[in-house]
């Protein structure tokens, strides 16, 4: 695994706006449709480059997937972009009946996802989005954990018929992989770190803090864990998850989202139906977040169980749950 030195700072989000411009430079067929975010969305570079390819509707989400639909029926390859607390949260119903139904090209790619978005408080912080995406009919879900992920990822959407929705973060972070690094595909995930003792499976932003959480463990603790980078929550790397389960005995799962139908559901659904291990689910709870100002997000992150502490303590207890 070609992993990055952890000291190279990247933004999701600009990684998308460039890659889309490479991709609009060899696909005319790709369009962008944004709600009044093309700037935060970094979509705006697409814009820059194809005036001609980049639809600002407004504030009006629904009206925003509608439009993309009608695109995609006249043979476009269409990528909507907004952020998370609005889509799906306003247009549930015309992403249901007027993109996944069909089966169209609409890439759904959000931003400000999760706790991180700080300030804008628990009505911005979208914790059930991956719940509600991953439960309707043909719609394929991804969360990735840093820039060279995005960049990765972004192509394949392309390339791939019918919907996606995408998860960025609102941060910038540390990178993850290497920037050469392209082991990506759809209903797959990557093992950052091998491990023997248990595994801990993440997504997003809360990759790094496995890792990190994974690191301490086997210096202070002599706990070996695997960690994996579940980027495509839907469909879900199986494979990976059952060795995981056989080859570890137990799993911690770590997501920037609500507990409830996420990550770590998907990961129980998998256990419960082929190996089953026990599974601790790290999220937010049955609860809504709160505002925390830009510096302070880490704490929020920690008062919601989301801190490498959190993690660490969360191994010992489930490890202790395995059956000898």
């Amino acid at each position: 695994m070609q992993l990055s030195d952890k000291n190279i700072i990247s933004d999701m989000r600009t990684a998308y706006g460039k890659t889309l411009v490479d991709l609009g430079l060899k696909d005319p067929n790709i369009i962008c449709v944004g709600a009044d975010t093309t700037d935060s969305l970094k979509t705006k570079m697409f814009g820059d480059k194809f005036p001609n390819r980049l639809y600002n509707v407004g504030i009006a989400e629904a009206n925003l997937v509608s439009i993309a639909a009608g695109l995609a029926i006249a043979g476009k390859v269409v990528f909507a972009s907004t952020y998370a607390a609005f889509l799906p949260g306003r247009c549930l119903d015309q992403i249901r009946n007027a993109i996944c139904y069909p089966f169209l090209d609409v890439k759904l790619v959000v931003s400000h996802a999760g706790l991180t978005v700080g300030p804008d408080g628990a009505s911005h912080q979208q914790i059930e989005d991956i719940s509600t995406m991953r439960s309707i009919p043909n719609m394929r879900v991804l969360v990735p954990s840093d820039s060279v992920c995005v960049r990765n990822l972004i192509p394949l959407l392309s390339y791939t018929p019918g919907p996606f929705f995408m998860r960025l973060a609102r941060p910038s972070n540390s990178n993850i992989y290497d920037d050469n690094f392209e082991q990506f595909d759809i209903g797959k995930g990557n093992v950052i770190r091998d491990g023997s003792d248990i595994t801990l499976i993440a997504c997003g932003l809360m990759v790094s803090k496995a890792i990190d959480a994974a690191l301490t463990l086997e210096k202070e603790y002599a706990v070996s864990c695997r960690v994996i980078d579940m980027y495509s929550i839907k469909p879900i790397d199986v494979e990976l998850v059952y060795n995981a389960a056989v080859d570890t005995g137990a799993i911690v799962t770590i997501e920037e989202h609500s507990i409830i139908g996420g990550l770590g559901s998907a990961v129980c659904e998998v256990t419960g139906e082929n190996h089953p291990v026990p599974v601790n689910r790290m999220g937010v709870g049955d609860t809504f977040g709160e505002s925390a100002r830009e510096t302070e997000i880490e704490s929020l992150l920690s008062k919601y169980g989301l801190s490498s502490d959190h993690i660490i303590e969360s191994v010992l207890k489930t490890r202790k749950r395995i059956k000898k």
